[in-house]
């Protein structure tokens, strides 16, 4: 199974209101490895950053000035992502910059070519009444983020895929159980079907050994004894 965790910042929170996507982030994780390919890249939004949302990322727009426009780069997203299952926290939040940007440049939207996984919506059914942001989950399950002084699309990604492949260890190991049963069961029919064969049915060939045979077996055996009696 192939996975892509995917984090975005932004100018504000609103793409209805104008605001735009800064930077991109997505890692990608295949049978519950982090292979380290990752898709990164800031973007110029053209516009002004909210004071509050820079408070978040720090992220200043001279820094942003000559970064690439995201018509420049969603082509190579769109192949990053394609075929996968994206999994995002908070979903319709990244998504709906994403496919707002999408639709600026008249393209699809990107859950056109993967499907979308909301790992929020998992973590609040997991840890029900319990605070469920990436800050928290980090603290709950372990997951080491001493080294996160602002958010960050890529390092967001990152730490979200240890989150999640802590959070679902449960139900890899309930399937790597299962299958351990399933192959006891087969295991014991296996020796039941043996222990049903009725060996009394079974007409054995029986060789009998010819007289030179029986004449060279005696004269080792004899050989035996008087190396025996010699000791």
């Amino acid at each position: 199974m192939r996975y892509i965790v995917l984090d975005t910042e932004t100018t504000g929170l609103d793409p209805k209101q104008g605001h735009r996507l800064i930077e991109i982030g997505a890692v990608e994780v295949i049978e519950r490895t982090l292979t380290g390919k990752t898709f990164h890249c800031y973007l110029n939004p053209e516009r002004a950053i909210d004071e509050d949302a820079k408070k978040i990322h720090g992220i200043e727009e001279s820094f942003l000035a000559d970064k690439p426009k995201f018509a420049e780069i969603y082509q190579d997203l769109i192949e990053f992502c394609r075929d996968t299952e994206l999994l995002i926290h908070n979903a319709s939040f990244d998504m709906g910059f994403i496919n707002h940007e999408l639709k600026r440049i008249e393209q699809p939207p990107l859950d056109a070519v993967c499907t979308v996984r909301d790992t929020l919506k998992e973590a609040r059914q997991l840890f029900p009444g319990k605070r469920n942001s990436l800050d928290a989950l980090c603290e709950r399950l372990g997951v080491n983020s001493s080294h996160r002084h602002f958010h960050g699309a890529l390092l967001d990604a990152q730490l979200l895929a240890e989150v999640f492949l802590a959070m679902t260890r449960g139900q890899q190991s309930l399937i790597a159980e299962g299958a351990q049963q399933e192959n006891a069961k087969e295991k014991i029919e296996e020796n039941s079907m043996l222990k049903n064969i009725n060996y009394t049915d079974l007409r054995l060939q029986v060789l009998q050994a010819s007289d030179e045979e029986i004449a060279l077996h005696k004269e080792y055996i004899d050989g035996l004894k008087q190396a025996v009696w010699k000791v």
